[in-house]
């Protein structure tokens, strides 16, 4: 093929090379399939993509500025640092970007129930956020030590109007969440429409979110070239599912000169059960709808994992990221939770920004890597969500 980019189109199944796919009940298949079809006509529709450019601009804050962090940079003593403050949208993560999309879809589709997961519950604001907006009934399976860890955005969701469902199954964070919503799901197909907050799932998932999420690098490229007139040495996000990850690096990787690096939840470091970081210690399986590399033990069964960060604590990858890797496109590392919560509270005192412990394992790799850089770098970082949700987790762990 001519490009990396067209090497992860995906095909007309859903797979990035080995990777990807439709791992569905049959009674998903239907709606999944409804589902493509109707975003394959949404790309070409210039009503659609008007509607949806007004709701990121006037409704979400489109563009986020590409913002110069002066402290942090000349703290580093190395490469010039930019962040990409998706942390300054409505709602305060990247997640409504994809929600928009998803919503206006659920829309033609003549849907009136939305349903979705949520793990540090910024996908699941952003979900109630654009159901009430559209006055859409709405219901957020989040795992029960989630919604403790995450107080504050379950009554944010509530406020919105939506039904949060704590799951009290097995490890009762982020997996069991989506398990819940595909049982929902396969029961009300007819009326709901599922909004998946990651570049996961069964196909067409992976590539819409992504689709979805790319105004973030497409945006940053724009801006970077105005600031700097070049492209950037290397861009940096933190990985969970992926999507912020995916939506900054999509549109750069036809850029051989720019690096990527994609950061996993090193948690308490790479022990069985005490991490997520997937191409740490994963392999390949199928898991909630798709193929990709999952954190499993030799019969298959799913291992615990473990991270500070609600968020990043998912014992699977999004199959484009482990597409990518396998190219040796983009670079994965991780980041524990002691790294992360020292970024936390370094770029606040330094930037006067508290980031989401998500966006703070990306800023602790950026701390490791810009020193080493020499000053005329530039690094662009995916600041893809604000830390109020998660002051009060951090208050019981750091003495200030």
């Amino acid at each position: 093929m001519s490009s990396v980019a067209s090497t992860t189109t995906p095909d007309a199944q859903g797979h990035f090379g080995p990777y990807g796919g439709r791992f569905v009940p049959e009674t998903l298949v239907h709606p999944l399939q409804e589902l493509e079809e109707e975003y394959l006509r949404s790309q070409d529709d210039p009503e659609f993509q008007r509607e949806f450019q007004y709701y990121l601009r006037e409704f979400c804050g489109r563009p986020t500025p590409l913002y110069f962090a002066e402290r942090l940079t000349k703290e580093l003593n190395g490469a010039k640092i930019y962040l990409k403050r998706e942390d300054l949208l409505h709602t305060g993560a990247h997640k409504i970007n994809n929600c928009i999309g998803q919503i206006l879809l659920a829309k033609r589709m003549g849907k009136t129930r939305i349903i979705a997961e949520t793990g540090a519950g910024q996908h699941g604001v952003a979900t109630a956020t654009v159901a009430a907006m559209f006055g859409l009934k709405c219901v957020i399976y989040m795992g029960a030590v989630d919604c403790d860890r995450q107080a504050l955005n379950v009554y944010r969701m509530k406020m919105l109007g939506a039904d949060v469902v704590p799951v009290t199954a097995g490890q009762k964070t982020l997996k069991e969440a989506i398990n819940e919503a595909m049982r929902d799901w396969v029961t009300n197909v007819r009326t709901t429409h599922y909004i998946l907050g990651t570049v996961y799932g069964a196909h067409p998932y992976p590539v819409m979110v992504r689709n979805f999420q790319r105004i973030i690098g497409d945006e940053a490229r724009r801006q970077i070239l105005e600031k700097e007139e070049r492209l950037p040495d290397l861009l940096i996000a933190c990985v969970g599912g992926g999507s912020n990850a995916m939506g900054l690096f999509y549109p750069f990787l036809n850029d051989s000169s720019v690096r990527m690096v994609g950061v996993e939840a090193g948690g308490e470091g790479i022990i069985s059960g005490k991490h997520a970081a997937r191409f740490q210690g994963g392999s390949l399986g199928v898991l909630q709808g798709t193929r990709s590399f999952l954190l499993q033990d030799e019969d298959g069964q799913i291992q615990l994992t473990h991270s500070v960060s609600a968020g990043l604590d998912y014992a699977a990858v999004g199959p484009e990221h482990a597409w990518l890797r396998d190219l040796k496109r983009v670079e994965y590392s991780y980041a524990t939770d002691e790294e992360a919560l020292h970024a936390f509270i370094r770029l606040a005192r330094l930037e006067g920004i508290i980031p989401a412990l998500e966006s703070a394992h990306a800023v602790a790799e950026v701390i490791k890597r810009a020193p080493e850089l020499p000053t005329d770098r530039l690094i662009i970082v995916n600041l893809s969500g604000r830390g109020d949700k998660d002051v009060e987790q951090v208050a019981g762990k750091v003495k200030l």
